[in-house]
C-alpha cells in the first residue's frame, strides 16, 4: 500500500474520492504541506498501491480500517482527517469506529449516509460516457496509470453491489459521531443537486455536525475552492 508524508506540524490525513488516488491532491499538496504534516494514501487497488481483482463491497468501512492501520504504521496517535467525496465516507467511518484517534473531520462533497438512487441508476451509462471524455481519462491516467479503466470498472461494480444491499455507508448511526466534524461542499456541485438538504438531514440526527457550503465551485469543493477551503481548515484546527 502506497502512502506518503510531507511537511511538519499538526498531522492531517487527506483521503481521495472514488476512482481517484492521492494524485488528485497534486495541485494543492504543497500548500497543505506548508501548514501541516500531511499524510496521503492510495487505497488498496488504487494509484501506486498493489492491484486487487475486486474491491471490497463495504468499500468505505474497509478503507477506514486500512487508514486506522496506517496511523499505527506511521506512529500517528491522533489526526485530523479531510476526506472528499468517497473519502469523506471513509473519514466519517474512521470517526465512528475510533473517535479517540481522530482530532477532527472535514467531510467534503459527499452524498450522505446512503447511495443516491439518481447516481446509481445512471452509473453504468455515465461511466461509459466518461471513458470517452478526454478530461476524465486524463484525470484517471494521472491517478492510476495505464490500467485506469480496470480500476474505474472495479469501482463501478463495487458501487452496484453495495447499492443492492440497501445498507448505510456507516456501521454505526451518525448520531454516535462524537468527533468535531464539518460537512463542506458547493451549492453548484454537479453530482448532487440536494447537498444542503442531505447535510441538514444528517445534522438533524447529530447536532454536533457543522455545515459550510460554498456558493460557487464544482465537485469537489476542497479543490474548486481550494484557497478558501484551506483557510477554513486552518481556522477550525487552531480552535480545537
Amino acid at each position: 500500500m502506497n502512502y506518503d508524508i510531507k511537511g511538519e506540524g499538526e498531522p492531517v490525513l487527506l483521503l481521495q474520492g472514488n476512482t481517484a488516488s492521492s494524485g488528485m491532491f497534486a495541485p494543492v499538496i504543497e500548500e497543505y504541506a506548508n501548514n501541516f504534516k500531511v499524510i496521503t494514501i492510495d487505497f488498496p487497488g488504487h494509484g501506486k498501491s498493489d492491484r486487487l481483482e475486486q474491491f471490497e463491497t463495504d468499500f468505505w468501512y474497509y478503507n477506514a480500517m486500512v487508514c486506522l492501520a496506517l496511523l499505527d504504521e506511521t506512529n500517528t496517535e491522533k489526526v485530523t482527517v479531510i476526506g472528499t467525496s468517497g473519502g469523506a465516507l471513509v473519514a466519517l467511518n474512521m470517526g465512528l469506529e475510533a473517535p479517540a484517534r481522530i482530532k477532527a473531520i472535514v467531510a467534503d462533497s459527499f452524498e450522505g449516509a446512503y447511495p443516491l438512487n439518481t447516481f446509481i441508476n445512471d452509473l453504468k451509462t455515465d461511466r461509459e460516457e466518461a471513458k470517452r471524455n478526454s478530461d476524465a481519462v486524463a484525470f484517471w491516467q494521472h491517478n492510476h496509470g495505464e490500467d485506469w479503466e480496470k480500476i474505474v470498472d472495479l469501482d463501478t461494480d463495487m458501487l452496484l453491489r453495495f447499492a443492492e444491499r440497501g445498507h448505510s455507508f456507516f456501521h454505526k448511526p451518525i448520531a454516535e459521531l462524537s468527533v468535531p466534524t464539518w460537512l463542506t461542499g458547493s451549492r453548484e456541485d454537479e453530482y448532487c443537486d440536494y447537498l444542503e438538504d442531505i447535510y441538514l438531514d444528517l445534522q438533524k440526527k447529530n447536532r454536533r455536525l457543522k455545515i459550510y457550503l460554498f456558493e460557487k465551485g464544482g465537485h469537489p469543493a476542497m479543490l474548486s475552492n481550494h484557497e478558501q477551503f484551506l483557510g477554513l481548515v486552518r481556522q477550525w484546527i487552531v480552535k480545537l
